[in-house]
């Protein structure tokens, strides 16, 4: 019976592979946990998720390294939420200008809520 290698001899997984999570950017947490919550409000299926981030991720101008996965990943959740008039691109431009501004009027270390939007009503 052969005995293990030591883990000094052990090949190294690549640095993204080992790491602890598969999110580089807390962002991106936040948007996969966005999808979860949408679809356990039944909002879709998994089915369309699927569908509609491999039209994301087949599109031409897509990062052929995968850097911009979680960028294809909002891509895919804001056409999903459009197709199924849950809300227009419109709005979905609005919620995040009033969320970028919450997060600058926000104090370091507090936690973001749009009803820190300076303009909000």
């Amino acid at each position: 019976m052969s005995q293990p290698e030591p883990e000094d001899k052990q090949p190294k997984l690549p640095l993204e592979i080992g790491a602890p999570t598969p999110f580089s950017q807390p962002w991106q947490a936040h948007a996969f946990a966005l999808v979860v919550a949408l679809h356990e409000k039944g909002l879709f299926t998994w089915s369309e998720w699927a569908d509609a981030l491999s039209g994301s991720l087949k599109r031409p101008d897509v990062a052929a390294d995968g850097s911009d996965y979680y960028n294809c990943w909002l891509s895919a959740l804001e056409g999903l939420i459009n197709s199924k008039d849950i809300a227009g691109t419109g709005e979905i431009d609005d919620v995040a200008a009033s969320w970028a501004r919450a997060a600058h009027a926000t104090p370091h270390g507090m936690p973001i809520l749009l009803n820190n939007d300076p303009l909000a009503s």
